[in-house]
């Protein structure tokens, strides 16, 4: 995994895209995008990531994904855990209002527990700890199609009035904007895959450029709607502490459940990272076609998640990497097959 990190402690990685996204709200509530610059900034940002998406389908390989279905019981434990256990706990979350979160940040809260897995960092951390790759290479892209129909529908059924209006347009503008340039990336992939495997560097400034655009354009209409006063940081705190817990949760869950379903350690791993985390690049779009002027305010708890999930899940790739190999480990990585580690990959969604 290819990423430049400060000189700071070794338990408390931070991640300089961090700082990136840190410094792309404060440029918002500075310099926020207005009228005619709101509209391209919007525009800009819509093509982006599409954009992303293309590129998304153009990377995955048909063949490995095919291959993939043959661990449909890991498939499955993944998804249940990100559109069934996860929207639980946020519908538990209901029971913090009004005590430490508003309403607006419990349904950011909600809406967070609604969002598909991730993609790049499953994959990056189950390669750092010596975990099943493949695996949660497909786990991470099946989440993200399942995402694009199921996060939307259970905004509807969960957020109702508060989602700022879901309707039918709403899940086409998220399916044109995400699941059509998937397809079209897939489709082309025989004919710009190899491109795409020699600049693997340059798209990731892509990948990460895209959710930067995302990122200012949707809190430069919170701050021209007005509604960052809602946010005092003793409410800030609350939201921080209640991620911290879903996340402890999550992680533990996913660990010694997959235990408990008898799974390997290489499973147990992908299901780990895949299964606990939550993708920035899928999350903001949807919430700016279902909140709106709002969407900047619903996307903070989400924010806030993806840092943490970051940092937290470096430190357990790292400590995993050192656990005594297993016996079956060493005899596949003798023979070839073990799981390997592609310095290419980065963590941005």
């Amino acid at each position: 995994m290819s990423r430049r990190t400060l000189a700071l402690p070794s338990w408390l990685p931070v991640d300089a895209y961090i700082l990136a996204l840190i410094g792309t709200v404060v440029l918002a509530a500075l310099l926020p995008a207005r009228g005619t610059a709101a509209d391209v900034a919007g525009g800009a940002s819509t093509g982006a990531v599409a954009l992303l998406f293309f590129l998304y389908g153009a990377r995955l390989s048909t063949a490995e994904a095919l291959d993939g279905l043959k661990h449909w019981r890991l498939h499955l434990t993944v998804l249940a855990c990100t559109f069934l256990i996860f929207p639980l706990l946020g519908l538990a979350s209901g029971g913090l209002v009004p005590y430490v979160l508003t309403p607006e940040l419990q349904a950011g809260f909600l809406f967070l527990c609604l969002v598909p897995s991730t993609i790049q960092s499953s994959i990056a951390f189950t390669s750092i700890a010596r975990g099943n790759v493949p695996a949660a290479i497909c786990a991470g892209s099946f989440s993200s199609l399942a995402g694009i129909l199921l996060t939307p529908l259970l905004a509807a059924l969960l957020l109702g009035s508060t989602g700022g209006g879901f309707s039918g347009d709403s899940l086409l503008k998220i399916v044109l904007q995400l699941l059509v340039p998937f397809l079209v990336g897939q489709f082309l992939r025989r004919w710009v895959g190899g491109f795409l495997t020699r600049h693997k560097k340059v798209l990731g400034l892509v990948d990460r450029g895209s959710i930067l655009l995302v990122v200012y354009t949707a809190f430069s209409e919170g701050m021209v709607a007005g509604i960052w006063h809602q946010v005092t940081p003793a409410r800030l705190g609350g939201l921080l502490a209640a991620e911290a817990v879903l996340l402890a949760v999550m992680l533990a869950l996913t660990w010694y459940g997959a235990r408990r379903l008898g799974f390997g350690r290489e499973d147990r791993i992908a299901i780990q990272f895949a299964g606990s985390k939550k993708s920035l690049a899928a999350g903001l779009p949807m919430a700016s076609v279902l909140f709106g002027a709002h969407a900047s305010l619903a996307v903070l708890p989400l924010m806030l998640f993806h840092q943490m999930q970051l940092m937290v899940c470096a430190v357990i790739a790292k400590r995993r990497s050192r656990d005594p190999e297993p016996e079956s480990e060493r005899n596949r990585e003798d023979a070839g097959s073990g799981p390997v580690s592609d310095p290419a990959v980065t963590v941005t969604s």
